[in-house]
């Protein structure tokens, strides 16, 4: 079982710039993607962005798109670190944002606990 920890949520105005973590750990084989989803207060999960294993690829929701920017760190031993930096943000991006891992480009077999993202407009 891979595990999934999130970090860098928080608190920023509108317009700004937040930079989220993920480091996977445990069982990573066969989580060929890791992505981002994100669930807003009284909506749905929805995918935020994906990325291969190797890096090379990258998967974007409509809605971030020259905004967000997914990418997977160097190794540090079996930690797989993957950061989703966030510009422009605006209020509609504000929830809680998730990790997730597994065999496709949304993945969704594997999830952590969440990093809280409040945008104030």
């Amino acid at each position: 079982q891979v595990q999934l920890k999130e970090s860098g949520g928080g608190l920023v105005q509108a317009g700004g710039s937040l930079r989220l973590s993920c480091t996977a750990s445990g069982r990573t084989f066969g989580t060929n993607f890791i992505g981002w989803f994100r669930q807003a207060p009284g909506k749905e999960r929805e995918f935020v962005a994906g990325i291969s294993r190797d890096g090379v690829g990258t998967y974007y929701a409509d809605f971030v798109k020259g905004r967000f920017t997914i990418s997977r760190e160097a190794n540090e031993g079996a930690k797989t670190t993957v950061s989703l930096a966030m510009d422009s943000l605006a209020f509609e991006d504000t929830g809680v944002y998730y990790c997730s891992a597994g065999l496709d480009p949304r993945p969704t077999s594997s999830w952590g606990q969440g990093t809280q993202v409040v945008v104030a407009s």
